[in-house]
Parts: structure tokens; C-alpha cells; sequence
């Protein structure tokens, strides 16, 4: 088996290792001054919308409710329609400010469904285009980000600033 070094990854690993250690989510929730160096694109109606900081793919968008909940069930009937809301103006930014021809999106809850933050929900939503998936994925398991995030954010930014929906 070939080994890829990737020790910027020991920051993420090392952020996640217990559950008395305190909730990335819930950090950047309630730090809106901080939003720029967390990559926060728009915060509307108890959400925000940030931007993977370990994508698996350029673009790659989360949308995330400020309270600590584990799951879409535990979520006020209000805030389900606002968190679509929400999925529907990332669908517009990520096709007008990335130019995707299609999209994935979803949610893991609980660790064995792949939650890697199991007890605070969050939407994924992943820009794809034609072609993404070269050899370097395919055949060495490796994925290559083709802009940095500071880029991304610069590109998505104002499509949540204008308000767009």
C-alpha cells in the first residue's frame, strides 16, 4: 500500500478526539467575527452557511443550524423550511459562481452513518462538474483541489451577499 503524507490532516484529527472537546459547529456558531477565517459565507434565521474546510471537492458547502442537534428530526418544523431555503440559495451560488453541471448533496447522522461531527446536523452540498473524477482519485485514491479556500470563498461570497435566493 502507498502511503500520501498529508500532515496538515493532524489538525483535523486532532480537533475531533473526544466528546468533551468542544463542537466545531457550535464554535463558529456563536463567533461571527470570526466568520472570514471560518470561511462563513452567510448566516440567516439560527444557520450558517461555511465552507468545508476539508473539502472533498472545490465548492463543497455545509449548511448547519447554530443549536447542537443531532439529527433533522430534532430540528423546529420553521427552521427545516429556512434550512431548505438555505440548500436552495447554496444550489444557486454553487451553479452561477462555480459553473457545476450537477451537484451532490446529503446528510450523515450518527457515526456509522459517516457523521464525522455526529452530534451537530449539517447538510452537505458538493459542486460537480464533467470529468472531476480523474486518475489521480480513480487510481492513487487522491483527491487535488484545484483553488485554495481562501479562492473559493472570494468566488461564493457574494452570491450570498446579494441576498439572492
Amino acid at each position: 500500500m502507498r502511503r500520501l503524507w498529508a500532515p496538515w490532516r493532524s489538525e483535523y484529527i486532532s480537533g475531533h478526539t473526544g466528546d468533551d472537546e468542544e463542537c466545531v459547529f457550535c464554535r463558529i456558531a456563536r463567533s461571527p467575527s470570526d466568520d472570514t477565517e471560518n470561511f462563513v459565507l452567510h448566516r440567516r434565521d439560527r444557520f450558517f452557511v461555511v465552507l468545508n474546510r476539508y473539502p472533498y471537492i472545490n465548492g463543497h458547502l455545509m449548511v448547519v443550524p447554530e443549536e447542537h442537534i443531532p439529527d433533522l428530526s430534532a430540528l423546529h418544523p420553521e427552521d427545516r423550511v429556512t434550512l431548505m431555503n438555505l440548500c436552495v440559495l447554496c444550489e444557486t451560488a454553487l451553479k452561477e459562481g462555480m459553473n457545476c453541471m450537477g451537484m451532490n448533496g446529503g446528510w450523515n447522522i450518527g457515526g456509522c452513518g459517516g457523521a464525522g461531527i455526529e452530534c451537530h446536523i449539517h447538510i452537505h452540498m458538493l459542486p460537480r462538474w464533467r470529468g472531476d473524477v480523474n486518475f489521480m482519485t480513480t487510481v492513487g485514491h487522491t483527491r487535488v483541489m484545484s483553488e485554495s479556500l481562501e479562492g473559493t470563498f472570494r468566488k461564493l461570497k457574494p452570491y450570498f451577499d446579494n441576498g439572492r435566493r
